[in-house]
């Protein structure tokens, strides 16, 4: 099973914990409903079930396409793409990142072409290495000063600030109060 499936897992097993209700029957509350399309089913389960945006849209994917999807390759195949060649070298890095920010709390996992965009009710962060000898996670956040560690990026960037993470020993307590301000910052 890889980052992606786990992560969905855990979140599914959340939500089913904090409704008090089966996947079953969440899935007949929301057929009960007669609503099609994502929007509504998504803005329903947040106010019928007081459900986070992540949680509701996640729930809704799985409703409506039996797994969550993003458009183009599926979470494996993107995953694969990203992660292949030279930059294999990445995985574990990434598998160690995805198992620390899981115990944040629930949180949508979008793989892209070369990069997985990680987003509550905003994207907060992307995790991905955009060369083969470098692994960066970009930030969503604001007010916080740059170290030589934390590169602050210039207005206009998909993040405001960057952090080279090449090594799994990388995925430290620093880095994860960043990740966690800017997860935070995000809901």
């Amino acid at each position: 099973m890889s980052a992606v499936e786990k992560a969905l897992q855990t979140q599914l097993a959340n939500i089913q914990e904090r409704t008090g209700k089966t996947l079953d029957e969440l899935s007949a509350f929301i057929a009960s409903s007669g609503l099609e399309k994502h929007g509504q089913i998504r803005d329903m389960l947040k106010k019928e079930l007081g459900m986070g945006h992540g949680d509701a849209n996640s729930l809704t994917h799985v409703y409506l396409n039996g797994m969550p999807v993003a458009k183009g390759p599926d979470a494996d195949e993107a995953l694969q793409s990203i992660y292949s060649g030279k930059k294999a070298a990445f995985l574990p890095v990434h598998e160690k990142l995805m198992k620390e920010l899981a115990r944040f709390g629930d949180f949508e996992v979008a793989p892209k072409k070369t990069y997985v965009s990680l987003r509550r009710k905003k994207q907060f962060a992307t995790v991905g290495p955009p060369t083969n000898t470098r692994m960066e996670v970009g930030l969503n956040m604001k007010g916080v000063d740059a170290t030589d560690r934390l590169e602050a990026l210039p207005p206009g960037k998909m993040c405001q600030y960057r952090i080279i993470v090449n090594t799994v020993e990388e995925v430290d307590a620093e880095l994860l109060g960043w990740i966690r301000q800017a997860f935070d910052a995000a809901g």
